[in-house]
Parts: structure tokens; C-alpha cells; sequence
């Protein structure tokens, strides 16, 4: 349990776009089908009932930021992180890898939203701490690395059904559990 009552909201974006586009939609999301992000900041101050450190993590590496999707995050409470690196480099994960080193040295509960396994030792490091950590992705899209620390305590919440960040119903195919079944979404 966190003393200070923070929770820190880690958006790796460029991983939320892609498993969206490219696993769910089979192409490059309208904006309808794109996530509404003050719904995830809300639901992040709502998870854990205390404040919220949002930060929400770019590849800047082209020299270019989208600043209208830049200003209208700030706008709704996020901190835009852009960063720029060597083009082997996996700049997103790197900055939320040293971010989450850094969530581990303070008092502090993390939501992650990614589906990247590249931040499991990082994740187990938290939740092996006793930390409060979520994760907030497509559960049939999150990686095993990720998914295998839920019995070690990592909690995980749908973006779609658990998080409601979405205006459209997205066509996914995935495990049903019966308490969320409608048969009117397949009438």
C-alpha cells in the first residue's frame, strides 16, 4: 500500500497503437476506434482511489511531434514523455524501463498500459515488492511474460470491457467469461 497515495499511469502508446491496429482492427485506427484517454486517466484515479501521475511516453526519434495529439493529452491531465533515440533502440521501452526503476526507489502504485513483456523483470520487481500494479491492455494480446505475474499479484483490467476507453465496439475475438456474455452484441 502506497503512503503517499500516488499512482503513477505509464502509457506506452506506441504499443497500445500497434496491437490495436494491427492485431484488432488490421489497420491504422480511425479516430473513433482510438482509446479516449481522459477515460483511462479517470479510470486510474478511480482503480486505487487516490491521485494520478500520468505519463504517457512517445518515440520522438524522427525529430517531430504530433502536436495536436500532444496538446490535447496535456489538456486532459497526462504528461507527454518524447523521447528520442538511435534507431536500434526501443526508446518508449527504455524510458518506461528506467521509469519504473525509479517508481521502485519511492512510495508508489503503477498502471501500466502496455502488452510489452520487455517490462516483466521490471513488473515482478514491483509486484514482488508488494506494490500495487495493474496493467491495462487486450488481455488475449498481453504478452505470457506479463500475464504469468497475475498469480504473484499483478492485477489486470481490459482496456476495452474493464476500462471502457473506447466509444465503438471493437471486433475482437476473445475468451468470453459468462458474467460479461451479451448475446445481443452477436443479434
Amino acid at each position: 500500500m502506497s503512503e503517499t497515495g500516488t499512482t503513477y499511469l505509464l502509457v506506452d502508446g506506441e504499443n497500445i497503437d500497434a496491437t490495436l491496429g494491427s492485431s484488432i482492427l488490421g489497420g491504422r485506427p480511425t479516430p473513433e476506434q482510438r482509446p479516449r484517454w481522459e477515460r483511462v486517466l479517470s479510470f486510474a484515479q478511480q482503480t486505487w482511489d487516490q491521485p494520478v501521475k500520468a505519463l504517457f511516453f512517445l518515440n520522438a526519434s524522427n525529430g517531430t511531434l504530433p502536436m495536436s495529439f500532444v496538446q490535447a493529452l496535456t489538456a486532459i491531465g497526462f504528461v507527454p514523455i518524447p523521447l528520442s533515440g538511435e534507431s536500434y533502440e526501443k526508446v518508449v521501452d527504455i524510458g518506461i524501463k528506467r521509469t519504473l526503476d525509479a517508481i521502485s526507489a519511492r512510495e508508489g502504485d503503477v498502471l501500466l498500459a502496455s502488452h510489452d513483456g520487455d517490462f516483466a523483470p521490471e513488473v515482478a520487481q514491483l509486484v514482488d515488492a508488494g506494490r500495487r500494479v495493474g496493467l491495462l491492455a487486450f488481455r488475449e494480446f498481453t504478452s505470457q511474460a506479463l500475464a504469468s505475474l497475475t498469480a504473484r499479484g499483478l492485477q489486470t483490467f481490459d482496456l476495452e470491457s474493464d476500462v471502457s476507453a473506447f466509444n465503438v465496439q471493437l471486433p475482437r475475438l476473445r475468451i468470453i467469461p459468462l458474467e460479461e456474455f451479451d448475446p445481443l452484441r452477436y443479434l
